[in-house]
């Protein structure tokens, strides 16, 4: 059985989780409502404010037994997503370097002879801090605040010789050595 899916979910005041359709969960809750499509081979089951996944077959598929704890993982950040939100923060170096919203597009200015301007997903609450340099990513879907992150960081990932790029916050990126301090 899988150690992580056969852990209880709590579900905290103020959520609600029940099923929505065939194989659909919905999860409600003070930030929003989220969907979750369950596979055929997990079976949910909610009981005084817990919700216990459980396979249909103990069989010895590793397929079954990764969708367990994988869909046990999703469903617990959709509870979390709900409750509290997710929040991912990048910060800018380099000179010149600079963000702006404009309307539902950000806006990045990274050393190109052009604008760079994504698209703000539904659902997401991008915003500008600190005179253009920190760019703060929020919202209830866990997934979605991650891919969209990491689309702005791939822009301009740091480059390890003076760290310049798009950087998550507090990511340590390790530097290299010039050439001129090699030969040395």
């Amino acid at each position: 059985m899988s150690r992580l899916g056969k852990m209880p979910i709590s579900i905290p005041k103020g959520v609600e989780v029940k099923r929505a359709g065939e194989g659909q969960v919905r999860i409600q809750g003070p930030k929003g409502i989220l969907h979750l499509d369950m596979p055929q081979a997990v079976h949910m089951s909610i009981e005084s404010g817990v919700v216990i996944l459980e396979r249909k077959e103990e069989g010895t598929c590793d397929v079954t037994k990764a969708e367990h704890g994988l869909y046990r993982s999703l469903l617990k950040n959709c509870i979390v997503g709900v409750t509290e939100g997710y929040r991912v923060e990048l910060e800018m170096v380099g000179v010149g370097y600079r963000a702006s919203i404009q309307g539902t597009k950000l806006d990045i200015q990274v050393g190109f002879s052009h604008p760079t301007i994504l698209e703000v997903p539904k659902g997401l609450q991008v915003s500008v801090l600190d005179k253009g340099v920190i760019i703060v990513v929020e919202g209830i879907d866990k997934r979605l605040v991650g891919q969209f992150a990491a689309e702005v960081r791939s822009q301009r990932p740091p480059e390890p010789y003076k760290g310049k790029g798009i950087r998550y916050r507090n990511e340590y990126v390790r530097k290299k050595e010039g050439k001129a301090a090699k030969g040395k």
